[in-house]
């Protein structure tokens, strides 16, 4: 079935990489990475991550304040950048509060308050009274906080489908638009560093002790990240176009891709003919790329299937680090940056490429003329989505 283009009119992306999408850009085209030892948590992993800096000294505005955890913190740092609150308030003026959908994507949303919260527990066995707010330590808290600080009142969905979850915000988006429930949307999503990620990860064996170095046959693992990103979709307008998705659930494994990528195969032939386009059509790839040694040799065997040598395909974890249920919208972002200015990031830290991979895959940044690009996020549970976009309507 062939989607309903949606202009890409604001976009903006908030990651240890960059504050907005000029600070990313630059940190991109200048090969600067985010990624630092980490410091998170009373007793620190031996890891690197990629971590936003201000949260912890930056407390939400008086008015949202029952709202107020660094989830939420990072969520509003990130509405602050590049005008991207001024332009859903236009927007909002243009088709009324209860007609822009709002569909954010998020992991563990705010689970770093609740674990706060049984760190402070009372002897009555009470949340201390700063944390008894039942919202912040609900899966839709996100949501609900951005309804009331962007005024919003129509549609609102939150999607939790681990590492695809902001990718998969531009497909409902789409849906719900063209069923005439809205006629714009506010998409993205937003998730932080906490604990339950950082030891859980640590747990199955996949952080690593360096710099993530996707694709790299030395590869040891993924640096975890955070970040908050944002696009508004309308159905007219200036900007890069959402053209095409395809989107998939392999259900092989609780958090292994299915051995011969079934899934991801499947997300991406159905985002091409949504979009009516061709593999050798896609001039860029925002690979899924994390770092870990099974998802990047399965997804390298699937891009080299099915695209020619000469696709540009990366992927940019080193600059961000794996931002969870936010990785789909900042690779968005970074994707749509890579049209914008016609240059594909390379492969940050990595120094060449697993055999078992591509020939698509490229360690350092290329610039080249670019009409479409895609990114791919493939979650946990062989939840997969794959996302289309070109410089101008189809």
């Amino acid at each position: 079935m062939r989607v309903s283009p949606l202009c890409v009119t604001a976009f903006t992306a908030t990651c240890a990489a960059g504050t907005g999408r000029r600070s990313l850009a630059e940190a991109l085209l200048s090969r600067r990475s985010g990624l630092r030892p980490n410091d998170f948590s009373s007793t620190p992993l031996a890891t690197w991550i990629g971590r936003v800096e201000g949260l912890e000294s930056e407390p939400l505005p008086p008015q949202l304040a029952p709202w107020d955890c660094r989830n939420n913190r990072l969520a509003w740092l990130g509405l602050g950048q590049d005008g991207f609150r001024e332009r859903v308030a236009a927007a909002r003026g243009r088709y009324g509060r209860d007609r822009i959908a709002l569909v954010l994507g998020t992991s563990t949303s705010s689970i770093g308050a609740t674990e706060e919260g049984y760190l402070r527990v009372q002897p009555d066995g009470e949340f201390p009274p700063d944390l008894r707010r039942p919202m912040i330590h609900s899966p839709h808290s996100l949501c609900d906080f951005l309804q009331h600080a962007l005024a919003l009142e129509g549609f609102c969905a939150t999607i939790a489908t681990a590492c695809s979850s902001s990718a998969k915000v531009f497909a409902l988006a789409e849906r719900v638009i063209r069923l005439g429930l809205a006629d714009a949307a506010v998409v993205g999503g937003t998730d932080t560093l906490c604990g339950s990620v950082l030891f859980g990860f640590h747990s199955l064996g996949l952080l690593s002790p360096e710099p993530c170095r996707p694709f790299d046959p030395a590869r040891r693992g993924i640096s975890l990240g955070e970040a908050a990103g944002f696009a508004l979709l309308e159905s007219r307008g200036d900007g890069p176009w959402l053209i095409g998705y395809g989107e998939s659930s392999d259900a092989h494994h609780m958090s292994s891709p299915h051995p011969d990528g079934r899934g991801a195969r499947l997300a991406i032939m159905q985002a091409l003919a949504s979009a009516g386009l061709e593999a050798g059509d896609v001039d860029y790839i925002n690979l899924h790329g994390t770092a870990s040694r099974m998802n990047d040799e399965i997804e390298g065997h699937v891009v080299a299937e099915l695209f020619p040598p000469r696709t540009l395909a990366s992927s940019t974890k080193g600059w961000t680090g794996h931002a969870l249920g936010a990785a789909g919208i900042v690779e968005a972002v970074i994707t749509l940056l890579a049209l914008e200015t016609e240059t594909a990031p390379g492969t940050l830290n990595s120094t060449e490429v697993d055999p078992a991979c591509g020939p698509q895959i490229r360690l350092d940044n290329e610039r080249r003329p670019m009409r479409y690009a895609s990114s791919h996020s493939f979650g946990f549970g062989g939840s997969n989505c794959v996302l289309l976009f070109g410089r101008e309507r189809p």
